[in-house]
C-alpha cells in the first residue's frame, strides 16, 4: 500500500490516496483487499473534494453493507440478544480446481506396491497438515454507547481491554450517528479455532464491566482471510 496509514488524517495524505486511486476501483487494482478496509476505517468520512477517494469510499461502503464477501451485515448483539451471524464458508472447503503436483499419477506405467505406499503416506501427511492449519478472519465491528454522555475514550479502552489467545485489535475511528452520539468502528483479526465473535460480544463486550459504556455491538463485515 503506497499510502502510509499515519498520513490518512492529513490533507496531503488524502491527496496522495486520491492520486493512487486514479483509474482503479480499489487500492490494489480491481479487487477488494484487506488494505481497502484498513484505509476505510482510517479515513474520517467521505472526502467530497477528492473525486477518486469519494468514489472508492462509496464503492466500499456498498460492499460492507450489501455484498461484502463472507459478510454478516447488520447483526446486532446487545443486552437482549440477537440471532447469531451465519458463519462464513470454511477455507478448507474451497478446494483448488486442480490437484497438487504430489497427487499426479503415472498414467503410462504400472503402479507398484511401493508407489501405493508412498501415495498413501503423502495423502496422510497432507491431511494431517490440513488439520493443523487454523484459518483467520477479519471483522469490522460497530460498538455503540448508551448515550451522548458516554466517555468514548473509556469505551474504546474497555473494548481493547478484552484479551484472549487469537484475538488482535486493529485500527478504529469514531463515527457520528446523530443527536451528538458517536459509535466506535473497530477492526479485529481472529484465529477461528480460538475466538468466536458471538462469544466475544455476548460474554465480554456486553457484560460487566464493559457494559458500563457499551450498549450494543453490530458485526458490519466478516471476511475469511
Amino acid at each position: 500500500m503506497a499510502v502510509k496509514f499515519s498520513d490518512l488524517h492529513t490533507e496531503s495524505g488524502l491527496k496522495s490516496l486520491d492520486d493512487s486511486l486514479s483509474g482503479k476501483s480499489y487500492i490494489c487494482g480491481d479487487h477488494l483487499t484487506k488494505d481497502d478496509i484498513t484505509v476505510y476505517v482510517a479515513v474520517l468520512g467521505r472526502p467530497n473534494s477528492l473525486p477518486n477517494v469519494s468514489k472508492w469510499y462509496d464503492r466500499l461502503s456498498t460492499h460492507l453493507t450489501t455484498s461484502f464477501p463472507g459478510k454478516a451485515v447488520g447483526v446486532r448483539i446487545g443486552a437482549k440478544g440477537a440471532p447469531a451471524a451465519e458463519a462464513a464458508p470454511s477455507a478448507e472447503a474451497e478446494d483448488a480446481p486442480f490437484g497438487d503436483a504430489d497427487d499426479d499419477l503415472d498414467l503410462f506405467g504400472d503402479e507398484t506396491e511401493e508407489d501405493k505406499k508412498l501415495a498413501e503416506e503423502r495423502a496422510s501427511k497432507k491431511e494431517s497438515s490440513k488439520k493443523k492449519e487454523s484459518g483467520k478472519s477479519s471483522v469490522l465491528l460497530d460498538v455503540k454507547p448508551w448515550d451522548d454522555e458516554t466517555d468514548m475514550k473509556k469505551l474504546e479502552e474497555a473494548v481493547r481491554s478484552v484479551e484472549m489467545p487469537g484475538l488482535f485489535w486493529g485500527a478504529s475511528k469514531l463515527v457520528p450517528v446523530g443527536y451528538g452520539i458517536k459509535k466506535l468502528t473497530i477492526m479485529l483479526t481472529i484465529v477461528d479455532d480460538f475466538v468466536s465473535v458471538d462469544s466475544l460480544i455476548e460474554e465480554h463486550l456486553t457484560v460487566e464491566p464493559c457494559n458500563e459504556y457499551i450498549q450494543s455491538c453490530d458485526i458490519v463485515a466478516f471476511n475469511k482471510i
